[in-house]
């Protein structure tokens, strides 16, 4: 029995935060009336629990812990045991998942795990990342933040794919990628180079550009590029092309400004370039936990001869979200960088 157009859209926008990994308390779960049919339990297997059917599962640890809440949903839904009754898949990849050996909650937060973010229309980025906030390496690249979230639903509208469709793009300071495959992916650049200033981060990356089918595509690349450096900054925004020296067109950047210390060689590599292109179009995006730290950023590009204006691009509140979810208390910003007084209206509303 296919699923109806209200059920349909109750179990993806379910089946989305949890292949994203939203915490268990936190997911929009189906209606009791809805879970307790054999058709949608049949659906709920295949697309959360089978690895036959979907890919990149989530990590066993959460399989279990959202499994486990889902059959007891469905044990409190059903009222005529001979009428209704729990999907004999459900139970067995149930008492699979608890006789398997575990991980413990610390070593799962550490370990690397498949999570996938569904933009809308068929386009999902896969990633395998670190959830915990600082991996065990120390870094925080492993794992994707919020404004990577929101930047890439803004150029995964109308108006926001125009910086994107057709254009050379680079990221800096990319963490997992995200940013980048989904505009290779999905988008339609023409060219994507995707950088970090960590060489573990950029090995990483180089396996996500692989779980998305990118890793052939010649226009595709991920490099190490420290910000300041001029040599690689040369090496990275020029590129040969059968002879031909070509620039890029777009820059990004996401949740780069968090961290007062890098501000200025941030922003040294953000005024080198528009010095090399002036028509270059820098978007920024930035997660405001701290106006301290966003108002330092401000500070150093006037210093530097730049300044930026503000994209308008308000992020849907959580509980209207269909994909991809991230929270929306704190602000999250995205600005276009530019020297000072060179700033034009392109899509900035």
């Amino acid at each position: 029995m296919s699923l109806h157009a209200d059920e349909e859209q109750e179990l993806q926008i379910f089946c989305r935060q949890y292949l994203q990994l939203v915490d268990a308390d936190s997911l929009a779960w189906p209606a009791s009336q809805v879970l307790k049919k054999a058709h949608v339990q049949q659906w709920l297997f295949q697309h959360m629990f089978d690895q036959d059917w979907t890919q990149y599962l989530p990590p066993e640890r959460y399989q279990a812990r959202v499994l486990k809440k889902l059959m007891t949903r469905i044990e409190e839904a059903i009222e005529d045991p001979e009428e209704d009754e729990i999907s004999d898949n459900l139970m067995s990849a149930l008492s699979l998942l608890l006789s398997s050996n575990l991980p413990s909650e610390s070593a799962s937060a550490q370990a690397k795990s498949y999570v996938s973010y569904d933009f809308g229309h068929e386009r999902t980025v896969t990633l395998l990342e670190s959830r915990s906030i600082i991996s065990s390496s120390g870094t925080t690249g492993l794992r994707t933040w919020e404004a990577a979230l929101h930047l890439g639903a803004f150029l995964t509208t109308e108006a926001g794919s125009q910086w994107i469709r057709g254009k050379r793009i680079l990221e800096l300071g990319a963490g997992t990628g995200l940013v980048s495959i989904l505009c290779a992916k999905h988008v339609d650049a023409s060219r994507a180079t995707i950088t970090d200033g960590d060489e573990g981060v950029v090995d990483s990356i180089k396996t996500n550009v692989f779980l998305n089918g990118l890793d052939t595509a010649a226009d595709t690349e991920s490099i190490v590029l420290r910000w300041g450096r001029s040599c690689a900054l040369r090496d990275s925004l020029y590129y040969e092309d059968e002879g031909q020296q070509n620039q890029y067109d777009v820059v990004l950047g996401a949740d780069v400004t968090y961290d007062k210390t890098v501000i200025p060689a941030l922003v040294a590599t953000l005024a080198d370039m528009l010095q090399r292109q002036p028509s270059l179009n820098i978007l920024i995006a930035a997660t405001i936990r701290n106006e301290e730290t966003f108002e330092a950023f401000s500070v150093v590009c006037r210093r530097n001869g730049l300044d930026h204006q503000e994209v308008q691009f308000a992020p849907p509140l959580a509980e209207r979200q269909t994909g991809p979810f991230y929270a929306t208390s704190t602000p999250i910003r995205i600005v276009k960088v530019s020297k000072v007084g060179e700033h034009d209206a392109f899509s900035l509303s």
